[in-house]
């Protein structure tokens, strides 16, 4: 899964990486070293002619749900590849608005004998990592509010990532944004597999990453 993870990444690489067309709409974007869910979150949605950044809840809420959001109980934040197209809480997006979710680096944990031991991944050329996600947009019936919200998908580990976890996020390299964003489902699905296993590195960081409360402006975190 995927539950933790890190901005680092400048307004400067998102625009190259994602040919974006507002060159200065989130040129001052501060650093982020712990994000949870339901926290907001970047987001990268494909219009008619252009991608934008898009602010988004992270924790997908379908344009169907009808209660409160209080009572949206269900863990949303992760979408397993496996079951995507039938779940009811993922399968409209997954049909209708897929998006990418960037991230400088993502957080898993190895049990050990002292505890959890977290790990931070990342790309080994340095570039920001691409997360196949979901979104939607749901309306609040007590405020008649908009709210937009995503999830990421996640697959079967590759061997790299498979001594910490079952599962990660599915990572995909630019040549494929385009295929995941606008292709049919048969397209977006070839896509969601386990990365290359020369793709990550890893390296163990500091135990407060595991307190959901850790600063999220403290550097010294990953």
């Amino acid at each position: 899964m995927c539950g933790r993870f890190t901005r680092m990444y400048t307004w400067e690489e998102l625009v190259k990486l994602y040919r974006l067309t507002d060159l200065y709409m989130n040129s001052n974007l501060q650093p982020r070293y712990n994000i949870c869910p339901t926290t907001e979150i970047d987001v990268v949605v494909r219009g008619d002619d252009a991608r934008a950044i898009m602010p988004m809840r992270w924790g997908l809420v379908p344009i169907w749900w009808s209660k409160p959001l209080k009572e949206m109980k269900m863990a949303t934040f992760n979408a397993r590849a496996e079951t995507v197209a039938e779940k009811p809480m993922f399968r409209d997006s997954f049909k209708k608005r897929r998006c990418l979710i960037p991230a400088s680096g993502y957080y898993e944990w190895q049990t050990t004998p002292e505890g959890k031991q977290p790990y931070y991944f990342t790309r080994r050329d340095g570039q920001p990592i691409t997360i196949a996600g979901l979104w939607s947009n749901w309306k609040d019936n007590a405020t008649g509010e908009d709210l937009k919200s995503c999830t990421m998908v996640i697959t079967e580990p590759n061997k790299f990532a498979a001594e910490f976890h079952d599962r990660m996020p599915v990572i995909l390299e630019a040549k494929d944004f385009e295929q995941w964003e606008r292709g049919d489902v048969k397209d977006a699905t070839v896509l969601m597999k386990p990365a290359a296993e020369d793709l990550l590195q890893k390296w163990p960081v500091s135990k407060r990453v595991n307190n959901s409360r850790a600063d999220g402006d403290d550097a010294t975190l990953p």
